[in-house]
């Protein structure tokens, strides 16, 4: 398969929902398509199924051979038989985000006519989607899966925000949520590094004003960009450190190369070239129109906000058990934010747990070799399994 060619939704399994979805914004969504994966076997009295909401980055690809890329699925350490997250036990199911580019509903998606007849793409004309719409869409999915409630809701990052979000709205639709290196809103700072690879992208000469497909260009350069500094923020200066130092690699010197704009300097920094490598993989498989609506949604979270700021109330009266996690070298959601939910459900009388592993892999950690972890997750799932007589 070519690297480079977008998928369409009809390769992706997926549900469709020719009512839409009501958003946030007042717009009603339709139609849309949500594509997703599932790993395992639903159980008779379908009470074993966790979903998992992916970051930002991610997609339904959680634990399988990614079609686009050929690499193994984004937690495939995490999920699968007798992983902490066992599909010999549970029923996985894993979405594409609505707003996506992996075969959900976005702004690579084909607008219809009133008849359902296809049009443009959306683009930029998609409208605006918040962690709230995308948890809708979700909740459509599993209804349609014949699951009236869900075992747990799993997440990290993004991810987490969609756990939280569940957690609020569907409170009754799940037993158990573990959110994960998140935080109960986004903060300035990361709103702003959103901003700087938003306008990264807009910046890119082949942005042409987001219509970028009808010349048949992408705003790589700008999307690459972006996703470098993006990436720097998922790390810790430990790990970058311990990773590459100050080692340098000798290259070409001015003009351009395979990955982009080389040094006019001739040899660079090994940390550069790994973020040049991780931009131009990016543009390979993610959509700029979906990163500037994506970003935009996560931007607009927070719990609080129908609160008048204050976060208890969004938990009141919950039953369901949560156990929050975070990583001591997060800098992008860090531990204090983790303890300002703990404290906040524990004001609301819920059933919390509350874990900060402490390594130096930064955010990124809860994506790569972290045996406490692991054996967290897993903890807390048996436990919560056991108490609920699941066999």
């Amino acid at each position: 398969m070519n690297s480079t060619a977008p998928l369409g939704v009809g390769e992706h399994p997926h549900a469709s929902f020719p009512e839409g979805v009501e958003l946030d914004c007042g717009v009603t969504l339709a139609p849309v398509d949500i594509a997703y994966c599932t790993y395992g076997q639903l159980s008779a009295q379908r009470d074993n199924a966790i979903l998992i909401c992916h970051a930002f980055t991610g997609d339904q690809y959680v634990a399988e051979t990614h079609p686009l890329t050929g690499k193994p699925g984004w937690w495939g350490r995490m999920v699968g038989p007798g992983k902490p997250i066992d599909t010999n036990r549970f029923f996985v199911i894993c979405s594409n985000v609505l707003g996506g580019c992996m075969g959900s509903t976005g702004p690579r998606s084909p607008r219809t006519d009133g008849q359902g007849a296809p049009q443009e793409l959306w683009g930029t004309a998609f409208p605006p989607i918040t962690i709230r719409d995308m948890v809708r869409a979700q909740h459509k999915l599993v209804r349609s899966l014949g699951i009236e409630r869900l075992f747990a809701v799993v997440g990290g990052s993004m991810g987490g925000m969609q756990v939280l979000e569940w957690a609020v709205t569907y409170p009754q639709m799940m037993l158990a949520v573990m959110p994960i290196a998140t935080a109960p809103y986004h903060s300035a700072q990361n709103i702003a590094f959103n901003e700087v690879g938003r306008q990264a992208i807009i910046a890119d000469p082949d942005w042409r004003g987001g219509r970028y497909w009808e010349e048949g260009v992408i705003p790589a350069r700008g999307l690459a960009v972006a996703r470098m500094m993006a990436h720097i923020t998922y790390l810790s200066e430990e790990a970058l450190t311990r990773k590459f130092g100050r080692r340098m690699r000798r290259g070409p010197v001015g003009g351009q190369g395979p990955e982009g704009p080389v040094s006019t300097f001739g040899d660079i920094f090994e940390v550069e070239s790994y973020l040049r490598y991780q931009g131009s993989s990016f543009v390979r498989r993610f959509d700029a129109n979906s990163y500037l609506s994506i970003t935009r949604a996560m931007d607009w979270f927070d719990i609080a906000a129908d609160h008048d700021g204050d976060l208890t109330p969004a938990f009141a009266d919950t039953a369901v058990r949560f156990c929050v996690v975070s990583f001591s070298s997060d800098w992008l959601f860090p531990t204090s934010a983790a303890r300002t939910l703990a404290r906040a459900l524990n004001r609301a009388a819920a059933n919390v747990s509350f874990v900060e592993i402490e390594t130096d892999k930064g955010h990124d950690a809860f994506l790569l070799d972290e045996p406490d972890f692991d054996r967290t997750v897993r903890g807390f799932l048996c436990g919560v399994a056991e108490h609920a007589g699941l066999s």
